[in-house]
């Protein structure tokens, strides 16, 4: 156990903001195409965080075209650039997996007085 310890710190990020379940957020995601690589950034809610170590993930949730769009992020992954938070969120939920079958009003999240 302890090796696995020695190979996981050196790529573990340290300069991650505290995004929590409700927050929106804005992921810089590098996408390769060929030879060439860019920047792609994904806004949405945070419905779900999972705790483990170096596979720590977070789900984001937007609406693209009318059509709910998740994508799951491992945080300490090379691929993430920068996470930048938007707008902290007031949730009473560990996991929003019930704004999947909502729509409009009813599908946000109340802000955060800060």
């Amino acid at each position: 156990m302890d090796a696995l310890k020695l190979i996981a710190e050196p790529c573990l990020k340290t300069d991650l903001p505290s995004v929590e379940v409700g927050d929106t957020v804005r992921v810089q995601v590098r996408i390769k195409e060929g030879e060439r690589s860019r920047l792609q950034a994904f806004e949405g809610t945070v419905i779900a965080k999972k705790h483990g170590g170096i596979s720590e993930t977070f789900t984001v949730r937007r609406l693209s075209h009318g059509v709910g769009v998740e994508r799951v992020f491992p945080i300490h992954s090379p691929i993430i650039e920068a996470v930048e938070l938007i707008r902290k969120g007031r949730v009473r939920r560990g996991k929003l997996y019930y704004l999947r079958g909502r729509v409009g009003k009813s599908a946000k999240v109340k802000e955060a007085l800060r």
